[in-house]
């Protein structure tokens, strides 16, 4: 980067503080090299766990560096590039590595897990999905054994017993989700023997925008006590019949919809109610059976599979397995679509991705996407980028975006590109936005005598064979968002690079600039030709963040292309805008979960005092006072403080579920907080502060309550016999964000009228 980026810090520009010696030490990392060449397996594994017991830290890294090469090359047969070096590098000085598709960020993943064991860590590495953490730990293995260094992977399947056997493993390999259930699951244990997750050390954080950012904000829930979410049937009858623009308006960026004037007079005559009255959680199913209908879209935002309603992941375009909404919206859109409504439970206890990260005492990470959101890095992580080069030159050409006037004369479009380049041999990878425009585009191509694969959320079982397979001469791929597939496209022989290598087609621009050249990257890896072009259309879901632009309309040709630059360059605006949109999103979001965060680690470890050392026994006897003598006198000390702990365990637990509940609630409403000029976030911090301070009172309160009424045997208490039962089963499943968050200002607005 120049002297510019440089002086204004901008992200990436001080990359060569962090691996800018590297060519400087090429000579000893040679002599390094030649040394350990000449070492058998056993003699490499003994100098491996001695690398990192004394020396310099550069000198280590050098002699790491011509280690992991030599083992990479021996137990892969991958002699690991420079690149692939300084990336390690990277990681090892705990920073995200960008480097392109393609460029074996798998294998210095691996290495700069081991280099991290070998100096005593313990390390996850945490990707998107289950598939990829085995295949990732499997494909690894050799790499980890001939340094000595013992690895495990987990995955959704797996037993509590083979959980913590696979934690004890000095490098984990697991989805984000799947560590983050079991940290929650943790949070309920009574027993040192039913720990799952021992420490959270080091994170080597795969696709870590994906990660990082795009999912940071996603609850990930522990369930109990199963209940039925009830959507209000007559109510998602009225809506269906509402009409747009008369009944409801729809904003302009598709992010809330409201009632207007006429809507609310037809509801509240219709159900007999004042929705702005005393019939306030009438107006809050209204809204959500509104939202239901106008903004959540079937085979874009859900499927409904087998009679169940599944989501699909925005960032990932692939069902969201275990995940639902929050705020009764799952039961609105059940009712939408006449489906059973599912069990949500009671939440016992929930987290953020982003909380889970910062649980960490090092984090790291590598992507293909990183500099385009360094600064969100920067503040919700403290972290700085390391950019690798390419390997070989990227020869890829991208082509300017082409716009059209409609989705028909966009889809038109394409479908005449790809019948041309399929003629000439060419592979062709298209990437759509949604599941719908998949299925659209695909079943044009069949119509004009073309195969086509399709990879989307309705059925991803063949994932990597048609991935794999996109690279053949003639191959036509229909896909859903790329991020996090895992698997390269290579280039089936010299006649497909010859025709000009893979064609990538964005069926219209994601919300993201990252998510675009994601789908970019999968041509020209490894300085293979290809060619990458966008396709997008007035009626693209982003263009409608930018009004302006459907003026140009009229400028499109028989076609309906528009060649206007100034219309190409509001394309990227719009973008810009959903960028600047979720980055303020993150923010709002962190802002109501920080506190949220802070309270349950103190809970947690006050929970951790309790079980282990017992503290505030003495607190709770000082509270009985002589019924704690008479227990003293008649039972001995030990039974007497261990039924006290069980007791006073089981009231933390269940003050936090309460505590979270409120909370809940209270973030559900405190946008009205408006109407007295407060601000949301610091009206919801100081009401959440007023009740969590006499959180541990409360605690020995209800103790002490319990142990005065209950019965004391030789056995202590039996709590489920008082009615202390703790959840007879429990599950796991992610939420989304609120699916109103800050627009609830539209419901404000209607109030003051």
């Amino acid at each position: 980067m120049g002297f510019l980026s440089r002086l204004l810090n901008r992200p990436g520009a001080q990359a060569d503080k962090t691996t800018g010696w590297f060519d400087r030490a090429a000579d000893d990392m040679d002599a390094a090299a030649r040394e350990f060449a000449h070492r058998d397996d056993r003699q490499l594994r003994e100098a491996a766990g001695e690398i990192f017991t004394s020396g310099a830290e550069k000198d280590n890294l050098i002699r790491f560096c011509a280690l992991a090469r030599e083992v990479s090359d021996r137990a892969l047969d991958e002699r690991a590039y420079d690149t692939q070096l300084k990336g390690l590098i990277g990681l090892l000085q705990a920073h995200v590595v960008q480097m392109a598709t393609g460029e074996g960020k798998t294998l210095v993943g691996a290495l700069a897990a081991a280099g991290y064991a070998l100096q005593g860590r313990r390390v996850h590495v945490v990707s998107v999905n289950d598939y990829l953490a085995v295949r990732d730990r499997t494909w690894m293995k050799p790499v980890f054994d001939l340094m000595g260094v013992s690895s495990a992977s987990i995955s959704a399947a797996m037993s509590d017993e083979e959980r913590r056997a696979a934690y004890r493993a000095e490098v984990l390999y697991a989805s984000v989700t799947e560590v983050g259930f079991d940290v929650l699951r943790d949070r309920f244990i009574t027993d040192d023997a039913q720990v799952r997750v021992p420490e959270r050390d080091v994170v080597i954080v795969d696709e870590a925008d994906s990660v990082l950012i795009d999912e940071a904000r996603v609850p990930l829930v522990l369930a109990g006590s199963a209940s039925i979410e009830d959507a209000d049937e007559k109510i998602a009858a009225l809506v269906e019949t509402l009409t747009p623009g008369l009944d409801y308006e729809i904003s302009p960026d598709h992010r809330a919809v409201s009632l207007t004037d006429a809507g609310i007079t037809r509801v509240e005559a219709e159900l007999d109610v004042d929705l702005y009255g005393e019939d306030s959680s009438t107006l809050a199913a209204v809204n959500l059976a509104l939202y239901a209908k106008t903004l959540v879209k079937r085979d874009v935002d859900y499927l409904v599979v087998d009679g169940r309603i599944k989501l699909i992941s925005a960032s990932r375009g692939r069902v969201a397995e275990l995940q639902r909404w929050p705020d009764g919206l799952q039961a609105a859109v059940e009712a939408k679509e006449k489906v059973t409504t599912t069990e949500s439970g009671e939440i016992l206890d929930q987290m953020t991705v982003e909380e889970l990260i910062h649980g960490y005492t090092t984090v790291c990470g590598m992507t293909g996407t990183a500099l385009a959101v360094g600064d969100d890095l920067r503040e919700f992580y403290d972290l700085e980028i390391v950019p690798v080069d390419t390997h070989l030159p990227v020869i890829r050409v991208d082509e300017p975006d082409r716009l059209y006037t409609y989705q028909e004369s966009k889809e038109r479009a394409i479908v005449e590109e790809v019948i041309d380049n399929h003629g000439k041999g060419r592979p062709v990878l298209i990437g759509t936005s949604s599941v719908a425009e998949s299925e659209s585009l695909a079943a044009r191509l069949i119509d004009k005598g073309i195969d086509v694969s399709v990879l989307n959320a309705k059925d991803d079982s063949a994932e990597a064979e048609i991935i794999a397979a996109a690279g053949r001469p003639g191959a036509v791929t229909v896909s859903t968002q790329m991020a996090g597939r895992g698997t390269d496209i290579r280039l089936a022989g010299e006649d497909v690079a010859e025709a000009g290598g893979l064609l990538v087609i964005g069926a219209g621009r994601y919300l993201s600039s990252r998510l675009d050249d994601q789908l970019r990257g999968r041509a020209g890896r490894q300085g293979d030709p290809g060619t990458s072009v966008f396709f997008t259309s007035l009626e693209d879901e982003l263009l409608t963040r930018v009004p302006e632009i459907q003026r140009f309309v009229s400028e499109g040709d028989e076609t309906g292309r528009i060649e206007s630059k100034r219309a190409l360059q509001l394309v990227e605006h719009a973008q810009r805008i959903a960028e600047g949109q979720n980055t303020a999103l993150h923010r709002d979001t962190w802002k109501f979960y920080e506190l949220m965060a802070k309270q349950r680690e103190l809970v947690l470890e006050r929970r951790r005092q309790l079980r282990t050392e017992g503290d505030g026994v003495d607190e709770l006897k000082d509270r009985l006072g002589e019924v704690a003598r008479e227990l003293a006198e008649h039972h001995p000390a030990e039974l007497v403080d261990r039924t006290l702990v069980e007791v006073m365990l089981f009231h933390l637990d269940a003050r936090w579920v309460d505590h979270l509940a409120f909370l809940n609630d209270l973030r559900e409403g405190i946008h009205l907080r408006t109407f007295a000029r407060e601000k949301p976030h610091e009206a919801f911090n100081t009401e959440s502060i007023r009740v969590f301070s006499s959180f541990w009172a409360d605690v020995i309160d209800d103790s002490a309550q319990t142990v005065e009424d209950a019965e004391f045997t030789d056995s202590g208490i039996d709590l489920a016999s008082h009615g202390l039962k703790r959840p007879s089963s429990t599950w796991t499943y992610l939420t989304t964000e609120s699916a109103f968050g800050s627009d609830i200002e539209n419901i404000v607005k209607k109030i003051r009228r």
